[in-house]
């Protein structure tokens, strides 16, 4: 039997019953569709992960009390509560070759009060390291220095969202005054804005002098974490190995009492959460794609008992087994192979819409819509095979007597 004839019956045989052979068609499509909508996300998701970690700082190393809990990642055992890091550690830590800058920090959340609005946000004590070591630009204004870390000053630097929470849209802030338990602090400067990391936004905070944290807001000595640029990326890992022993020199320690994690462990701690949730939502949607097999094994049995006449016909004309299963086969890879090519681009435009009103920037490779149309054409074989069989199977004498 030739190819076009095989082909040219497989239309006609799928056209003949065009809403059974939709309805068939529905499940693939819905099943390929949800698998790469889901892969497109997670990979969106992993991208943005990584862009903001990175825009939180160069080649940047945190130094966080507590000390990390074994097999959790960058998580630390004791966060919040422990008061392990001091203003000496961040001084120690600016002597070590390869650092190119230190920032100590403290933060708290504070219901801020400014003429007309309030907010609850964090607020960061921090000294004039923190723009350099975390990547943040002033657009308005100045920001905090070495004198107003010495005076005590009551300043303020916020960042864009916190700017607006606070004086409304469209109002410039600078030089205005805020009130952050029950203190006035003059705002100095309003930052550009960078966007959330997923568990912090610089954008909402607002910074004020580390001493001023410390003997006027929070009334504490130790640092919430202290934060290390490195010089370059080739040298992060030394560093950190430098930062450890120094900090159990100084802290007296044989168990470490804090963590020092990089950017690379806190994305590659993200990025396994992302991917197992990525692939633990695909494998649900692929769940469709094993009911919509099954629906075309379904639908091609029934063909085969709808055309036993029409297969006994050939086979007594000179059909062979082969020419039977082949037809039947090729029939039910059509359908998914079909049903594929819709599903990857209802995928596609589901991403986009994902896209446009989720801000989550969706990203489709060519290896999920490759992988999309090997899976449809496995699928139509796995479960096109048995009917086919079936069909090349049936005696002449007994398909041309089925009634």
């Amino acid at each position: 039997m030739k190819t076009e004839d095989i082909f040219q019956e497989t239309f006609s045989a799928l056209l003949a019953n065009k809403v059974r052979s939709g309805l068939t068609i529905l499940g693939i499509v819905i099943g390929i569709a949800s698998v790469i909508a889901m892969v497109a996300i997670g990979q969106g998701a992993s991208s943005n992960i990584q862009s903001s970690i990175e825009g939180l700082g160069s080649n940047l190393l945190t130094v966080s009390p507590g000390a990390a809990q074994a097999g959790s990642g960058f998580v630390s055992s004791g966060r919040g509560g422990a008061q392990t890091l001091k203003n000496g550690d961040a001084e120690a830590l600016r002597d070590l070759d390869g650092v190119a800058a230190v920032s100590p920090e403290y933060q708290s959340r504070f219901q801020i009060v400014a003429p007309g609005y309030n907010t609850n946000s964090t607020v960061i004590g921090a000294t004039a390291g923190y723009a350099e070591v975390r990547n943040v630009t002033i657009d308005r204004g100045s920001f905090l220095t070495s004198s107003h870390e010495s005076a005590i000053s009551k300043v303020a630097v916020v960042g864009p969202t916190a700017a607006v929470d606070l004086f409304g849209e469209g109002v410039d802030p600078v030089g205005k005054t805020i009130r952050i338990k029950g203190v006035n602090f003059k705002v100095i400067g309003i930052l550009k804005a960078i966007g959330g990391s997923g568990f912090f936004n610089p954008d909402e905070a607002v910074l004020v002098p580390l001493s001023t944290m410390h003997k006027i807001l929070a009334g504490v000595e130790h640092l919430s974490n202290i934060s290390i640029k490195v010089i370059t990326k080739e040298q992060m890992s030394l560093v950190q190995e430098r930062a450890t022993a120094l900090l159990l020199s100084r802290h007296k320690v044989v168990e470490a009492d804090f963590s020092v994690v990089s950017q690379a462990d806190i994305l590659g701690a993200l990025t396994s959460v992302t991917n197992t949730f990525t692939f633990f939502l695909a494998s649900i949607a692929g769940i469709s794609l094993l009911v919509g097999g099954i629906g075309i094994m379904n639908m091609m049995l029934t063909a085969v008992t709808e055309r036993t006449r029409e297969i006994g016909l050939r086979k007594a004309i000179g059909a062979r087994k082969r020419d039977i299963s082949t037809q039947f086969l090729i029939e039910a890879i059509m359908l998914t192979f079909f049903g594929g090519a819709v599903g990857v681009i209802l995928g596609s435009l589901t991403a986009s819409l994902v896209t446009r009103f989720s801000g989550i920037a969706t990203t489709i490779s060519l290896q999920s819509v490759l992988l999309a149309f090997g899976v449809s054409a496995f699928i139509g074989i796995l479960f096109g095979y048995y009917p086919a069989a079936r069909a090349a199977g049936l005696r002449p004498i007994e398909a041309l007597r089925y009634e």
